[in-house]
């Protein structure tokens, strides 16, 4: 456990790491030490060779209210504060080859639902609450939410879910696409673990190259996408995980990856 942490708690062990936001008493909503704190985990997550997934979560009944409104008053400069404070948060998710999943296990609003779309995987508890929330004060939905989300469900869906801002639960959120699996919650630790603990056995290397070309193709020509697939399959084909991939095949056994 990460002691020096003081919004989150960061746990290593058997290759996943766990970030889970630990504000509870606040819905674990986002305070600047909050958004610097997820960083560092990040950072740290992203330089430990033991690390092959990473997983978000919270503490308590919610995942993330979004902002402290506590924290932001007329003299909010919404630019900087965005550009200071969340986008190198937002961008580490992105930037990371290791796959990250939100373990999604209560209500995720605003900049929480924010942090959910970031991620490469949600799995969501089956009483969840995805809420936009931003256009009730007057806001546009930030940190990387306008980006993310079309992606997932599409223009006219996202412009619903954005602009009216009604609720999303768990079932729903899985029918749209938002969501790998929806999980009771009697099997909630149980699920997660077996899901986190399951990409971080798979190829990695693989996995990584797989989440930098698939984020490339979002605004590449298709050739050019053809290309960097053949560069990427190169890449893999030379990894110590295709020959113990082929070599398991050959004998019928399981395969033991290792991310190299």
């Amino acid at each position: 456990m990460g002691t020096s942490f003081q919004t989150i708690i960061y746990e290593e062990a058997k290759g996943v790491a766990t970030i889970k936001l630990n504000r509870p008493s606040a819905y674990n909503a986002f305070t600047e030490g909050m958004n610097y704190e997820v960083t560092r985990a990040l950072k740290q997550a992203n330089k430990d060779p033991n690390v092959r997934c990473i997983v978000f979560t919270g503490e308590g009944k919610a995942f993330c209210s979004g902002q402290d409104l506590q924290g932001v008053d007329e003299s909010t400069n919404h630019a900087t504060f965005l550009r200071n404070r969340y986008h190198p948060m937002l961008k580490a998710i992105k930037e990371t080859p290791k796959p990250v999943v939100a373990a999604v296990n209560g209500t995720a609003a605003g900049a929480g639902m924010s942090l959910a779309l970031a991620c490469d995987f949600r799995l969501v508890h089956s009483n969840v609450k995805f809420v936009s929330a931003f256009m009730s004060i007057g806001l546009i939905p930030d940190s990387g939410f306008i980006y993310n989300l079309p992606r997932l469900v599409g223009y006219a869906k996202a412009m619903e879910i954005a602009v009216l801002g009604k609720p999303i639960t768990g079932k729903e959120a899985f029918e749209l696409g938002l969501a790998t699996e929806v999980v009771d919650f009697e099997e909630w630790n149980e699920k997660v673990d077996a899901f986190t603990s399951q990409l971080a056995n798979m190829p990695t290397k693989a996995i990584a190259l797989v989440k930098r070309y698939m984020m490339d193709s979002m605004h590449s020509p298709y050739e050019d996408m053809l290309d960097k697939e053949a560069q990427a399959q190169r890449i893999a084909g030379l990894s110590n995980d295709h020959q113990e991939g082929m070599q398991a095949f050959k004998e019928k056994r399981q395969p033991n990856f290792q991310g190299k």
